[in-house]
């Protein structure tokens, strides 16, 4: 069983929205965190269609018990009509509300009661290196971070059924898209782009659609959490900089299966893609979880020096290298960069097999890297 990081930092005794992705872990991490809470799935038939019926239901029972005073409701999403009850039991009856679901899309679009801030927002992601004993990289990189997916020799046929049921359809149906395989094309587009700066007019002329509706299909990914949008570090720049975003999708073994990829191996470009998708996920996945919830960017100038990720406020800058013996070219950006922003902590994140320092920076394995971020020696 795994260990996840997510433990509602700080959340007390306030009632909390639990966000994230089919298939992240969200209700068998609520089971563990709250095995005595009255607990209603709504993916079952038979506690959707009685709440469904009776919104009022949950408020009647709370009235015929006192001893209630946790409540855990899956797939909230499916009934944004519950949150006007679930508002009025908060505030007058004190009762603490574990709220999980794959999207706010739906509530978001449809006008719900949004609980006037009464629920702090969490949200779950893939598994974390952190999060797997004895954690193999190159199973990562093939099988993705799905906690299904991640240890299983079926992962190609999971990861298409995912792609299929959910990515393609369950999720197009939610954005209420007329043209499905319009959108089925779009995904291969955006995982061929994955981590790369986006040119909405390319991807519309590869996708056939416009770029409003490419723009608005970005949009829907970062909606439904199955993407999200890597922005420019801009502050005060000296050189000319790039300016738009990058996007990267939540998992990297959904992007390997869009592509039809074959197995990623060392050495390769597709393991140096893979490989700086994953070290992203876990600064990302880092920055929420620590409750520090920094800021991460990336940094390239007009002239093409770059950084991959700019954490903080300039407070690190990290470079990510597959190669297993960094050279000083590879060092290139990061002294440019250093150069233009006081910097606490500059990192070549690589293959190589012990740590170094060169001119101020740290030349780091993956493996070492990986620990002195989760220990908060990176950023803190």
């Amino acid at each position: 069983m795994y260990q996840r990081k997510q433990i509602f930092e700080d959340a007390g005794n306030e009632s909390v929205f639990l966000w994230g992705a089919r298939q992240t872990g969200k209700s068998t991490l609520l089971k563990q965190l709250f095995p005595n809470a009255l607990w209603f799935d709504l993916l079952l038939t038979s506690d959707y269609e009685r709440l469904l019926k009776n919104p009022g239901l949950i408020r009647e029972m709370v009235a015929a018990d006192p001893s209630i005073s946790l409540i855990v409701i899956d797939e909230i999403q499916r009934l944004p009509e519950l949150l006007n009850e679930i508002h009025w039991l908060i505030a007058n009856k004190n009762i603490r509300f574990i709220m999980s679901g794959s999207s706010p899309r739906k509530i978001l679009r449809s006008g719900a009661n949004l609980l006037g801030g009464r629920a702090l927002r969490y949200e779950l992601y893939p598994l974390t290196s952190s999060e797997i004993p004895g954690f193999d990289l190159l199973k990562a990189l093939n099988n993705g971070l799905l906690p299904k997916h991640y240890d299983t020799p079926n992962a190609k046929k999971l990861l298409s059924a995912y792609i299929g049921s959910y990515l393609r359809d369950e999720i197009a149906a939610e954005a209420r898209l007329r043209n499905v395989a319009v959108f089925s094309r779009f995904l291969e587009i955006a995982a061929l782009t994955n981590g790369e700066i986006i040119h909405y007019s390319n991807v519309a002329a590869d996708t056939g659609v416009s770029v409003p509706t490419v723009k608005a299909y970005f949009q829907i990914l970062e909606d439904t959490l199955l993407g999200r949008y890597l922005p420019a570090f801009q502050k005060r720049p000296k050189r000319r900089i790039i300016m738009a975003p990058k996007f990267y999708l939540f998992d990297v073994g959904i992007v390997n299966t869009l592509l039809n990829r074959g197995r990623i191996e060392p050495g390769t470009e597709l393991f140096g893609k893979s490989f700086e998708h994953f070290i992203y996920e876990e600064i990302y996945a880092h920055s929420r979880y620590s409750a520090l919830n920094y800021p991460l960017a990336y940094w390239r100038t007009t002239s093409q020096l770059e950084i991959d990720f700019v954490l903080g406020d300039h407070e690190a800058a990290i470079e990510v290298k597959s190669t297993s013996e960094a050279q000083t070219r590879h060092l290139k950006g990061l002294k440019a960069f250093a150069k233009e922003y006081p910097v606490k902590k500059l990192v070549l994140v690589s293959n190589d097999p012990y740590p170094r320092m060169v001119d101020n920076i740290w030349i780091l394995p993956w493996q070492t890297f990986l620990q002195q971020l989760w220990n908060g020696e990176i950023i803190a």
